[in-house]
Parts: C-alpha cells; sequence; structure tokens
C-alpha cells in the first residue's frame, strides 16, 4: 500500500483526505491518504518518522509551510515564493514544491481564462506571495494590494514588471485590469468583499481564494458586475491535482476529486 499524507495543525477540518481518497478509488490504487499533527518543535522528527515508514508524499499546511523550506531541497518556484505545501519523499533528498501557484493558474485555465494583460492580486501573504509569482511568470503584469502597503511593495519587489499598493488603490488599479485575485481570508467569517462593488467590470476574471462559502460577496458582486467568476474550491481542487500527479505520475482523476471536495464544503 501506498501512504500520502499531511502535515499541519490543526487538521482536523481539512478537506485533502476525501479529495485524495477520491483519487484513489476511482484509479483503484492501493493507498491511503491521513493526517498528523505534530508539535511544532517535533516538525523535523515528522518528516525523518514518515521517510522510515515509506510515506511517498506529504502536504504541508500551516503553521508548517516555510519550515519545511529548511527540511527538504525546494524547487526554484517553491524557493521564491518562500513557502513549501508538497514534500516528495520518494527521492534521496525530500524535495518541495508549492502547488498553490499550480491551483491559480489551473484553475483559471479551466475557466477558458487567458493569462495575460494586468492581474491584481488582494493580499501578501503565502496565498498572496503564490498568485503573484504564479501569474508573473506567465508574462502576466501584477500589482499587489495590501492592508500594509509596505509589504506589498517588498513582495512586488522580487518580482520583475510588479507593483505594491495600498488597498485604497484598487479602483485605480482595476479599471484596466483583466484578472483578480482575492488572496485574503476576507470574505470567509462574515459577508464582506475586499474589493469596492463599484471598482469590478465586466472586464475582469475574479478568482476568490476563500472555499467557505463557495459564493462570497466578492463573486456575488463581481458577477452582478459582469465579471467572470472562479469560486476557492478550484484553486484548492487544483493545487491538490498537481501533488497528486507529482506523486504518483499519473494523470489525476480530476472529476472525482472535485465531486468529493465540493461534497464536503
Amino acid at each position: 500500500m501506498q501512504v500520502f499524507g499531511l502535515l499541519g495543525s490543526p487538521v482536523e477540518h481539512s478537506l485533502s483526505p476525501p479529495m485524495h481518497e477520491a483519487a484513489y478509488r476511482e484509479l483503484g490504487m492501493d493507498a491511503r491518504y491521513v493526517t498528523f499533527e505534530p508539535a511544532v518543535e517535533e516538525f523535523e522528527g515528522a518528516i525523518e518518522g514518515a521517510r522510515a515508514l515509506g510515506i511517498r508524499g506529504l502536504n504541508v499546511t500551516i503553521p508548517f509551510k516555510r519550515d519545511a523550506l529548511t527540511h527538504c531541497e525546494p524547487d526554484a518556484l517553491a524557493a521564491r515564493i518562500g513557502a513549501v505545501n508538497t514534500l516528495d519523499l520518494g527521492e534521496r533528498t525530500p524535495t518541495g514544491h508549492n502547488t498553490d501557484a499550480a491551483g491559480v493558474r489551473r484553475a483559471f485555465v479551466h475557466h477558458g481564462v487567458s493569462l495575460s494583460g494586468r492581474a491584481v492580486v488582494v493580499g501578501a501573504g503565502g496565498a498572496g506571495r503564490a498568485a503573484a509569482f504564479a501569474l508573473a511568470d506567465r508574462g502576466v503584469v501584477v500589482a499587489v494590494a495590501n492592508r500594509t502597503v509596505e509589504r506589498a511593495r517588498e513582495l512586488a519587489g522580487e518580482i520583475d514588471a510588479a507593483s505594491g499598493h495600498g488597498l485604497d488603490a484598487l479602483p485605480e488599479l482595476l479599471a484596466d485590469a483583466d484578472l483578480l485575485v482575492n488572496a485574503t481570508s476576507v470574505g470567509m467569517e462574515s459577508d464582506e468583499s475586499p474589493v469596492p462593488a463599484d471598482a469590478l467590470h465586466g472586464g475582469l476574471a475574479v478568482l476568490d481564494a476563500v472555499y467557505r462559502p463557495a459564493e462570497t460577496r466578492l463573486l456575488r458582486e463581481a458577477a452582478a458586475a459582469g465579471a467572470r467568476t472562479i469560486d476557492g474550491t478550484w484553486m484548492l481542487l487544483y493545487q491538490g491535482v498537481a501533488a497528486f500527479e507529482r506523486w504518483t505520475g499519473r494523470e489525476a482523476p480530476v472529476a472525482a476529486m472535485g465531486e468529493a471536495l465540493r461534497a464536503r464544503i
């Protein structure tokens, strides 16, 4: 039996297990996906223990994504983003990857959105960094808007053809933007949007990284403005798809994984 899993704290509400287990069933694989919640000081030991037990790959979530960088050989993208969310333990030295970037790109592409033109990324945390690098690496001109403008400028300074701004610049930035990514948690706990409704327009494709609820206020207001909308389950799905394909070398059963994921939202 092949074993894969998730390292994080907390992990009890993770949607990764049903998504990956659905892929194993669909493909008839003798595999399981399990969760682990080590103490912060035991993270390195948890990786070594997983390798000793023959676990093939691990997803990594809060609070370990940055720590994972120092316990693997990160690929170039993960090193630039500054976070690892997928460990491949099949090599002599564990390799680290960031499939959140793939999640952003593939969510847009799945919906027929061209990765070109100008994008606005709201948020400069982990998800914002993944989105900004994912789009910039495809030639998109990226503007990062963040509550703390210094963090936005710091991130933009790491990316060619990028700029950093405060949230008050959103109306101006969005006027000629083609893509919008909300990479903050705004809209998860309350019916709020990080973007003024009157700044939205029909020329936008809007991806909200929030997946609970699937229809956020931002997406409702974007749809009302005529924009194309993409809910956060697509980003979550495709980051899982990318991890599955890296670990197994097989094409992921995207439909089965997506159905299992949405059944839990």
